[in-house]
């Protein structure tokens, strides 16, 4: 059960600082040690968990891990690597295109702007976002099924798309904690606030929580 007006300023406020008590240094969970590997993990996590991408990209870093070593590796080279992943085909194929274009337009580079990243084969929004604000350290938030859970459960917004959602953590979170703040409902949803069974009994943030104080009000009553 959810409410469909947000938590006030100084209580999201809170929510954060509680999370940045319990973890300072939030950061990606996919494995990568350069700004091209770093893009083409998080194109692979798509509608895939990170432990599978970083099983898959342990091996293919080790032998292709810049543009023009993935296209010598080729489509079907690449999908030896990848076809433990889902949607590892159309993947292929848009990691294909994104090394062409980054070697013929971007001299190999990863761009750091939202237009140039999502003109890219196979990077959308949220892809774009994660990018922006891993490798570059912009205030960018990137929202998959977990940060529009968390986000709306807690009530640090109230959005019926991912736009929506997006658009009102940029404006209900304070900025001195945007940047982190993506991992931070992340990891969050990963781990405590999950989708069917969310563990609201060691919640740090339970008291705050939309979501859980409607239930227990429910259940009381």
């Amino acid at each position: 059960m959810m409410m469909n007006n947000v938590l006030k300023p100084s209580t999201i406020s809170k929510v954060f600082e509680i999370f940045k008590q319990n973890n300072p240094y939030p950061t990606t969970e996919l494995v990568y040690a350069t700004s091209f590997e770093c893009l083409v993990s998080v194109v692979l996590s798509a509608q895939a968990t990170d432990i599978g991408v970083n099983k898959a990209t342990l091996h293919l870093f080790k032998v292709a891990n810049t543009p023009e070593k993935i296209l010598n590796l080729g489509e079907d080279g690449l999908i030896t690597y990848i076809k433990s992943i889902g949607l590892y085909k159309t993947k292929a194929k848009n990691i294909m295109q994104l090394c062409r274009v980054l070697v013929e337009k971007y001299n190999s580079q990863i761009p750091e702007d939202f237009t140039s990243l999502t003109s890219l084969a196979g990077v959308g929004r949220k892809t774009a976002n994660v990018v922006l604000n891993t490798l570059f350290g912009h205030n960018t938030i990137a929202v998959d099924t977990h940060v529009f859970r968390v986000s709306n459960r807690l009530g640090i917004t109230y959005g019926d798309t991912v736009l929506e959602v997006e658009k009102q953590l940029m404006t209900n979170i304070p900025k001195k904690y945007q940047q982190d703040a993506h991992h931070w409902l992340i990891l969050h949803g990963r781990y405590v606030c999950k989708a069917r069974k969310p563990l609201c009994s060691i919640c740090s943030v339970n008291k705050y929580c939309k979501f859980y104080v409607c239930d227990q009000d429910w259940r009381i009553s």
